[in-house]
């Protein structure tokens, strides 16, 4: 025969097992309600259309506008947990803005301490309605979420693959070592007798710079890539002298420039090559590491988004 312990037997502890049941059972079948986020207000989702449009120059397509939105309120969540968790009370840059917020407005009592200041803003609720506040809880969560679960460094496998993978946009681009002689829009006409002249008399750069026009970044340039030519002189220019022969000691042109017309003598002339992996390998590591922090972020988001409900 086995004994039982008389607890076993006494209602009493029938009656919490029972209670320690439906406890479970009703935690199961019952969830307490996720706190909701959303639906965004009509006015906010016309926004980011207009961003979108004034951005890309084309209207969003309905999938793109759902992903918007629904990026727009995984924002609006991790600053509403934000709050949740009080980090808006400990957080100096918070404090600094409602204190300036209140003195602006005209409602700090001039006998008021910061900290009396700072509570009577926040009774006040200035700090749910505030841009630079939401912003910056909104970075702050991102900090914890990425501290709670930080982004491998790149390998250096990671890194050679990534080199192999991108040879074409990291390819070096051609530079040019150039001198030019310049004639403002006024002095066009002049431009295909003087041509002819610096061409037959053999003028160097120095012979025919008396010839130019004033011109603001100067006559020389030295080791310039397209992109810095384009700065200087704009892309038609660019498009001229990098389609046409690359011969040195030589005049080109005239070619056109958002300024007027050139006459351009090429000293040195370095095509474009393939980038060796030590040039590149600081951008290489630096572009990893943010796309594993952006993936890093991102599963964090969807993470605490979980246990939010999300009303699109």
């Amino acid at each position: 025969m086995v004994l039982r312990p008389a607890f076993l037997r006494a209602p009493w502890f029938h009656f919490l097992l029972l209670g320690a049941v439906l406890f479970f059972a009703q935690a199961q079948l019952f969830p307490p309600p996720k706190p909701v986020v959303g639906p965004l207000p009509q006015a906010r989702i016309d926004t980011l259309i207009g961003q979108w449009v004034a951005l890309t120059g084309r209207s969003p397509e309905p999938a793109e506008v759902q992903r918007m939105t629904r990026n727009e309120l995984e924002q609006d969540m991790l600053f509403q947990h934000a709050l949740g968790l009080e980090l808006h009370r400990h957080d100096p840059v918070v404090q600094q803005r409602l204190l300036l917020n209140m003195r602006f407005l005209g409602l700090a009592d001039p006998a008021a301490n910061d900290e009396a200041l700072f509570e009577e803003a926040l009774a006040m609720r200035l700090h749910l309605g505030d841009e630079v506040v939401r912003r910056r809880m909104i970075q702050v969560m991102e900090q914890l979420i990425l501290a709670s679960n930080p982004p491998a460094a790149p390998t250096d496998a990671e890194i050679q693959a990534d080199f192999a993978a991108r040879s074409a946009e990291l390819e070096r681009p051609p530079r040019y070592s150039l001198q030019h002689i310049y004639f403002n829009r006024e002095r066009e006409p002049e431009v295909p007798a003087l041509a002819k002249r610096m061409r037959t008399e053999s003028m160097t750069p120095a012979d025919a710079l008396p010839l130019s026009s004033p011109f603001l970044h100067g006559h020389a340039f030295r080791n310039q890539t397209p992109e810095q030519l384009a700065r200087l002189f704009g892309a038609v220019f660019v498009d001229k002298l990098t389609s046409g022969s690359a011969a040195t000691d030589t005049w080109i042109g005239p070619l056109r420039s958002a300024f007027g017309l050139h006459l351009v003598w090429l000293d040195a002339f370095t095509p474009p090559r393939p980038a060796q992996l030590e040039e590149v390998r600081e951008q290489l590591t630096r572009d990893l590491s943010q796309q594993a922090r952006s993936r890093a972020l991102q599963a964090g988001i969807e993470r605490l988004a979980t246990t939010y409900e999300f009303r699109l």
